[in-house]
């Protein structure tokens, strides 16, 4: 624990404190009570300020007596698979500070459509968001899943067929399942790697047993299991060939890899915010062409039986607006760096690459995902190494997590010595390096041979 990483935080809450003393006040300015409190309140955080150059003061553990403080991304190299493409940027986190309020960004709304707003810019966000993953039109939603169930809402009626990966996250198969249809997965090969050929494969299969074809083809880009690189590129060019409908699931893409739907040959993109974008969850989008959009960002036509009301401005598969608040302006604040942080992706696998060789010195390790690594999530499989040690420690697989984190690394599965996962996303040289030496150090801490 470092001090000033907690001094950091109550410096914040207590500029917070001040800050509410001018939300409560009239506009016409402080009162002689509420000047008193702004004093108070100015000399506290200068007290803080003091113990935070020093390094002195009692560390802070909570943001109110219930919730704990959050301090990994601080204290911490944080490995967790799902967390390191969702690490806020500081533009996002100074965003969420001015815009938490609920509806923060409906101050301005000129026709009740999130995507028309112009103060905060989130109509040219959508603009910029669209052509950034290749698409014509996009819409913000509340994390991928919701991408998912408004294609499968829009496009299928009840017993439609749905062709999905056997590497699929579930929320494929509800959205699907909400909707009526029905999954049909595509296998993988020996190697978990989804090939056109395979999808075309199943296509004919499904034709062969129903008389018709599926309504809708969802490959992922990268796996959540593996973080295996998928042919969707291939798949791209099967779904047109057919005529089938292909959504491209890019939660583990959008955001850290360059995307171009239309190259692929996507007629939906859905990215995770949260995941992939450095914003707060949950958050994500949905992208499609043209052709689609009309479908899928309809307009409502209900009318009230009674009153005669309609709200044609709202699109029913988005349930109206989406995502409002610190959501939206946490991805609108992050998006500069994420729209520069892509064009690095290669450096990304290299320092994937890099950790997993450290990783593999280790005798008995082995990387479950396919290598040399495309992407910085990767599956490693310790049974014949650390699990080893587990079964004779006292604090069995937990040995682990306690050892990696004295040297200041969390977020992999506690306790977890056999097969489980671990992400480089976002790190730099330096932590790569000392990933790799920590992991290497406790092996030889417990006599397991290093190359």
């Amino acid at each position: 624990m470092d001090i000033r990483v907690r001094k950091i935080y109550e410096a914040e809450f207590a500029l917070e404190d001040i800050r509410e003393i001018f939300r409560e006040a009239l506009p016409t300015g402080l009162d002689e009570r509420e000047a008193e409190q702004l004093t108070a309140g100015i000399a506290r955080v200068d007290a803080i300020i003091r113990e935070l150059k020093e390094g002195k003061g009692n560390p802070i553990k909570y943001v109110d007596d219930k919730i704990e403080l959050r301090t990994r991304e601080e204290e911490y190299i944080n490995i967790n698979p799902i967390q390191s493409g969702g690490r806020l940027t500081p533009e996002a986190r100074k965003a969420l500070i001015a815009y938490g309020d609920g509806y923060s960004v409906c101050d301005k709304c000129p026709n009740g459509r999130l995507d028309k707003i112009r103060k905060p810019p989130v109509a040219e966000f959508h603009a910029e968001l669209a052509d950034f993953v290749g698409m014509d039109e996009v819409r913000v939603v509340p994390g991928a899943r919701r991408g998912f169930q408004a294609v499968a809402s829009a496009l299928l009626d009840k017993g439609d067929l749905v062709l999905v990966s056997d590497l699929a996250h579930y929320t494929e198969f509800l959205a699907v399942e909400i909707a009526g249809g029905i999954v049909n997965e595509v296998p993988s090969t020996e190697k978990d790697i989804i090939t056109g050929d395979a999808v075309a494969d199943k296509i004919e299969r499904v034709k062969e047993a129903t008389g018709k074809l599926p309504k809708l083809i969802i490959i992922e880009h990268f796996d959540y299991l593996f973080g295996n690189e998928h042919d969707v590129y291939g798949v791209g060019k099967i779904a047109k060939e057919y005529g089938i409908p292909f959504l491209y699931n890019g939660a583990y893409s959008v955001g850290m890899v360059p995307v171009n739907g239309k190259k692929i040959g996507a007629d939906f993109i859905v990215g995770s915010g949260h995941k992939g974008m450095a914003a707060v969850a949950p958050s994500g989008i949905l992208a499609t062409t043209d052709e689609w959009a009309p479908k899928v960002f309809r307009s409502s036509q209900m009318v009230g039986d009674v009153t005669g009301r309609r709200f044609e401005n709202k699109e029913p598969e988005m349930m109206g607006c989406t995502l409002m608040g610190g959501t939206v302006l946490s991805m609108m604040a992050s998006f500069p760096k994420v729209k520069e942080r892509v064009k690095c992706w290669d450096e990304e696998v290299k320092k994937s690459n890099y950790f997993i060789r450290e990783f593999l010195r280790i005798e008995g390790n082995k990387v479950s995902s396919e290598y040399p690594r495309k992407h910085t999530l990767s599956k490693v499989d310790t049974r014949d190494s650390f699990d080893k040690i587990a079964k004779t420690h006292k604090r069995r697989g937990f040995f682990l997590s306690d050892e990696l984190k004295r040297r200041g690394i969390v977020g992999e599965f506690a306790g977890s010595t056999r097969v489980w996962k671990l992400n480089t996303y976002g790190m730099g040289w330096n932590k790569i390096r000392y990933l790799g030496e920590a992991f290497i150090e406790i092996a030889a801490k417990y006599a397991l041979p290093v190359e």
